[in-house]
């Protein structure tokens, strides 16, 4: 049946919920510390549903209480970013709120310089601000999906502080901005946000604001409000209430869109897919704070309207929403009914150096991946297992050796706990298992070891001896299973030669590994999976030189011993990448060619032989990567 000319097809909506392609914004706004009637710091959050009128309600609390930050807080889908202000000497502090929970912030790392009014705005995985300490040009920006300190992102156009930012999914537009103490600019700056470098000039507002509060729908851009101040006693001293809107991708100047309810300064802007939200802030130069909530739809030039109140009469706050215009409806979203098995994979410790960052992708369905969550304690080189529905990474280094085991249902969106510790402490260990038990094989102690633990996955607890490798072997052996048996292949033995032995180990019993055969290619750093028949090595580092020679791929029958044969070709040389699986399709995610470390994500068809084609982007560049899934061979019945 033609579906031509309907609006639309409620089966084509169910495809797209079940492989994690649909798209829907949410309707969750926060308002982010300030500053009250007392001219005290708050670390109050409010919370203001966007499509709904009325009064806010309290959401948690910030780690400091704190004002003078952006109008705008940018960040992700699960995630505000309240970046520096004053608590009240100025801070350097980045926190993050958790948008599906009521709560507290979680401190996220540091700015470069302790700043306030730190405009941003961000995408999916980038948060940029565009300004620094003080009067300077500084653009400095974040990866929103793991965990750390600010990085330099490129320069101004001018030495401009208190300025309002907005943009869509791809651009940063900053606006206004005071120059010097009793001074202020129209000019109007834009960056790319994936693209490292200077902001270029966009165009000039109608009018010149510090601290206009910016918002956006993907495709138009407003800045609202804001403060001109010429000095002490000034009669020409005041708050605007002037709206301006521009188009994100198209340069130019402003026009004017319509007037907010009131004049008004440092208010707290709140993006939605259709509709604006000004809240709090203060005239001038009374400096009386509002609870007034102002709302407007950006898509219709006009006059704001009364929406509702805030709690407290605040100014000097931050707004953040779940539905700004920065956030891309291409990407992989959680899905609204995600079952166990259906192909959820996960990359244990994205981001370098060593990190606590855990993304997630479908396996079935192209498209970059998604923060999932955190690890007990940032760390890189550990191995991981997965049963259906939980997932585990054990051991690893930052840089002193680790015994932990983490785990992690696969349903929830959230932070791993500590299960138990491994019989030895060690790094860059293989891992493999069934439905049931995991293991985890080899290692650095930091020598070369040959020891193989178990745990069973569905219960907390330390790792318990299996037995041995056939030789004692580090530096990240890939491991890989069928519902019956595990193979361990490659690493670094003893003398440091790369290996191209390969070993088995039946996993519902204990005992020694067995000699299997050999890889085509004798290397480390290499990843495995697996359907419930074939295995797949990818990558490696085959050389103690360039140019490493990791580009191949090779493959076993698991149920058969005998030498790997040649698969084809990762489309990037390198090695330390992330391996997942489903019962049809190997991902391999991250990696390392030095200097150079990636976010590239790869896939293969397991049944057939051929090159690897590109998959989608990882949050972060990573190298020495662990990955599991929710349908790897361990998991699949032979």
């Amino acid at each position: 049946m033609s579906n031509s000319g309907k609006i639309w097809d409620i089966r084509e909506s169910y495809k797209l919920r079940r492989n994690n392609s649909w798209h829907e914004k949410g309707d969750k706004g926060l308002v982010l510390g300030g500053r009250t009637a007392a001219d005290t710091n708050i670390n109050v959050i409010e919370e203001k549903q966007i499509s709904t009128s009325g009064t806010s309600s309290d959401f948690g609390d910030l780690t400091q209480a704190k004002s003078n930050m952006s109008p705008n807080a940018a960040g992700n889908f699960v995630k505000a970013f309240a970046v520096g202000g004053t608590t009240p000497s100025s801070t350097t502090v980045i926190e993050t709120v958790n948008y599906s929970s009521s709560g507290g912030g979680t401190d996220y790392g540091d700015l470069v310089n302790a700043s306030y009014a730190q405009a941003s705005h961000s995408d999916n995985n980038r948060l940029v601000t565009p300004q620094g300490d003080g009067r300077n040009t500084f653009i400095g920006y974040i990866s929103m999906n793991s965990k750390g300190n600010q990085a330099d992102f490129g320069d101004c156009t001018n030495s401009v502080i208190e300025k309002g930012a907005t943009g869509d999914t791809t651009r940063l537009i900053a606006a206004g901005g005071t120059d010097n103490p009793t001074g202020q600019v129209n000019v109007m700056q834009f960056v790319t946000i994936q693209s490292l470098g200077n902001a270029a000039d966009f165009g000039d507002l109608n009018y010149s604001p510090r601290n206009p509060t910016g918002t956006s729908n993907g495709v138009k851009a407003c800045f609202a409000g804001g403060l001109t101040f010429s000095g002490g006693g000034s009669p020409a001293n005041a708050a605007f209430n002037n709206i301006d809107i521009v188009t994100v991708q198209s340069t130019g100047n402003a026009s004017d869109f319509g007037d907010l309810t009131s004049t008004v300064y440092q208010a707290a802007g709140i993006s939605g897919t259709s509709r604006a939200l000004v809240a709090g802030g203060a005239d001038y130069p009374s400096n009386t704070p509002r609870t007034t909530i102002d709302s407007f739809n950006i898509a219709s030039a006009g006059n704001a309207t009364d929406f509702g109140d805030l709690v407290t009469a605040k100014y000097s706050c931050s707004g953040a929403s779940n539905a700004h215009g920065g956030l891309n409806p291409g990407e992989q979203l959680p899905s609204v009914t995600y079952m166990p098995g259906s192909g959820r994979g996960l990359v244990q410790g994205v981001g370098t150096p060593a990190n606590a960052n855990v993304n997630f992708i479908d396996i079935p369905t192209l498209g970059n991946s998604v923060d999932f969550g955190d690890l007990t304690q940032s760390r890189n080189y550990s191995g991981g297992v997965s049963s259906l529905t939980r997932a585990v990474a054990a051991g690893g280094s930052n840089p002193s050796l680790d015994n932990r085991i983490d785990a992690v249902e696969m349903a929830s969106l959230g932070n791993y706990f500590d299960f138990g510790d491994l019989s030895v402490t060690r790094s860059r260990p293989a891992g493999f298992g069934s439905a049931t038990r995991g293991c985890i094989a080899g290692g650095d102690t930091p020598s070369k070891s040959d020891v193989i633990d178990y745990i069973t996955i569905a219960s907390a607890g330390d790792a318990t001896d299996f037995g041995n490798l056939t030789e004692a072997r580090t530096d990240k052996p890939g491991g890989l299973s069928s519902s019956t048996r595990g193979v361990v292949g490659g690493g670094a033995t003893a003398s440091d030669n790369e290996a191209d032995v390969m070993d088995y180990v039946t996993i519902a019993s204990t005992g020694n590994a067995t000699d299997f055969g050999n890889l085509s290619v004798g290397r480390a750093y290499l990843n495995g999976i697996a359907s419930s028949t074939r295995g797949v090595f990818s990558s490696g580092l085959s050389v103690p030189s360039s140019p490493y020679g990791g580009a191949v791929i090779d493959y076993i029958t698991i149920s058969s011993t005998g030498n790997a044969t040649d698969f084809g070709d990762p489309t990037q040389n390198r090695y330390g990448p992330a391996g997942m699986s489903n019962s049809i399709r190997g991902v391999f995610a991250g990696g390392r060619l030095a200097p150079n470390n990636y976010n590239i994500m790869d896939y293969i068809t397991i049944a057939s032989t051929g090159n690897a084609a590109d998959f989608g982007d990882l949050s972060n560049t990573g190298e020495c990567l662990n990955g599991v899934s929710d349908s790897h061979g361990g998991l699949q019945s032979s």
